[in-house]
């Protein structure tokens, strides 16, 4: 299943949801600051999973995270950020979410294989 949510939405609303539908056994979630909620990090630890996410500048308790671990994100972003040089993947002109998911599918083919 695709999960796309608004342009206009926070995307830790939409981390549930996600993660209900991810397959195999998840051990750390790495994620940024704008998933710093703590409702999601109890969810997360309640599920065995261990968050590696800083918590926001404005926190007044700061929040230990895995900074060596956090670090390794890098990979996932280039990766993101690799796809969005396809133009029709960073508008997101399609209505369809099978027609995203297919385009998508094609520019990951395209950047990454040739």
């Amino acid at each position: 299943m695709l999960l796309l949510t608004p342009g206009n939405a926070s995307d830790v609303t939409a981390a549930p949801a996600v993660l209900a539908e991810a397959p195999g056994r998840i051990r750390r979630l790495s994620a940024d600051k704008g998933y710093d909620a703590d409702w999601l990090r109890a969810d997360l630890r309640r599920s065995g999973i261990m968050p590696i996410i800083p918590g926001k500048r404005s926190r007044k308790r700061r929040i230990r995270h895995d900074k060596r671990r956090y670090r390794e994100r890098w990979r996932i972003e280039a990766t993101f950020n690799r796809l969005k040089d396809f133009r029709r993947i960073a508008t997101r002109y399609d209505k369809l979410a099978r027609n995203y998911a297919s385009a998508v599918a094609l520019a990951a083919i395209i950047a990454f294989w040739c």
